[in-house]
């Protein structure tokens, strides 16, 4: 831990009490993670509740979600810069709450525009969370694979919870009390917040805002070939992310036949299963490499998209989803990566604009998929994911044979 985090954590304290204060620091962080993500993930298990109730095409949603997707991204290079200057803990709290408000207007939304619109707003709040919260936790915690992939881990959590209870809540009540459900979980996460993250020091004060627009400065964080080398294996996962997160459970019902609510069941087991293999894959990122890692969850997610558009019957659909669940296991191994490369006074700008950069990119993957879905069908929107995933485990087998050194 820095010489800052121990100072924000309480390091004149007994040993014991702040290894526990970090510890409600990473679980109210955790949470923090699990309310705001839990919110964008609930939306894609009620995609056919939607697509009934406002009328509309799976392009046209796949549209307002790539929008909410890309708000997300764009906001995270500021919420970085805002928390090097200001402390992280603030810009966490704002993200919380504003992931809240935008996620009850997307249940008050009245037609599919109004919708787009909502939800452009719950990615520009939830976007404030997570880049001073990686780099909060990355300052309390030396084993940062371990730190992050909790975080990550408590999302996974939230990806599972949020589809099972929505889909239900869908059926039975629709689909706007169940996205208004979710909303109300913000509360305790903001609570807890406010009471176990610490204030620390900001950890570059003096950092010119005027950074945001400074290209010289953007450019020389991408332009550094580790950085940019991450950044595209980040964009290839976050891709096969989004295409999963907005469209599996409409998947699941046109393809394969499931009912709405049975499929966001199923949606949800995909997260559970992630929310188990995501601390694991951070602890093999820890002790082996983060490109071991980050391969064997792209390898394993590969397989398990491929199981359910291949593979008929409930076996298919059962090795699927497990298998589709363990492999999405890699954002806690990649972040890791990115921090790794970062300096302790660039964290919170550095990953908030690499963040930003590669989710923007990878915001596309609700709007492809649902196009391709859309013109060509569900096994050409997903097989052009798991394509795109074979291309991930060619940079990294490139960046190994070769001894790039990426």
């Amino acid at each position: 831990m820095s010489g800052d985090g121990a100072a924000g954590a309480g390091a004149s304290d007994a040993p014991g009490a702040s290894a526990t204060r970090r510890r409600l620091a990473l679980a109210a962080i955790g949470g923090g993670n699990f309310s705001q993500l839990g919110a964008r993930i609930l939306l894609g298990a009620v995609v056919p509740f939607v697509l009934i109730d406002l009328d509309t095409t799976e392009a046209t949603l796949g549209l307002a979600l790539t929008g909410m997707w890309a708000t997300y991204a764009l906001a995270q290079f500021p919420s970085g810069v805002l928390a090097d200057r200001i402390g992280e803990r603030p810009v966490v709290l704002a993200g919380i709450t504003g992931a809240a408000v935008g996620t009850l207007l997307v249940a008050m939304s009245p037609t599919v525009l109004a919708f787009g619109a909502a939800t452009v707003v719950l990615g520009a709040g939830a976007g404030l969370f997570f880049a001073p919260a990686t780099a909060l936790l990355s300052r309390l915690y030396d084993e940062r694979g371990g730190a992050l992939s909790v975080l990550t881990g408590a999302g996974a959590v939230a990806g599972a919870a949020f589809p099972a209870a929505g889909g239900v809540l869908a059926e039975r009540f629709g689909w706007r009390v169940a996205v208004g459900a979710g909303a109300a979980v913000a509360v305790p996460a903001a609570v807890a917040a406010v009471v176990f993250v610490p204030a620390l020091a900001p950890a570059n004060p003096d950092r010119d805002l005027r950074a945001l627009v400074d290209p010289a400065r953007i450019r020389g964080v991408l332009a550094r070939p580790p950085l940019a080398y991450t950044t595209a294996i980040a964009v290839l996962c976050g891709f096969t992310f989004q295409a999963v997160s907005s469209f599996l459970a409409a998947f699941l019902v046109a393809h394969r036949g499931l009912s709405p609510s049975t499929a966001a069941v199923a949606f949800g087991a995909v997260f559970a299963i992630s929310a188990v293999a995501q601390p694991a894959n951070g602890r093999v990122s820890d002790r082996l490499s983060r490109d071991a890692a980050v391969a064997i969850s792209v390898t394993l997610a590969g397989t398990g998209i491929a199981t359910l558009v291949l593979v008929p019957g409930v076996v298919g659909t059962v090795a699927g989803v497990a298998v589709l669940g363990a492999g999405v296991s890699w954002p806690g191994p990649i972040q890791a990566r990115f921090m790794d490369r970062l300096v302790d006074a660039e964290r919170g700008y550095g990953f908030g604009l690499l963040r930003t950069v590669y989710m923007f990119l990878a915001a596309s993957g609700s709007v492809v998929t649902g196009a391709v879905a859309s013109a060509a069908g569900w096994p050409a929107a997903y097989g052009l994911v798991v394509a795109l995933l074979a291309c991930c485990l060619c940079l990294l087998g490139a960046n190994r044979l070769l001894g790039l050194g990426l």
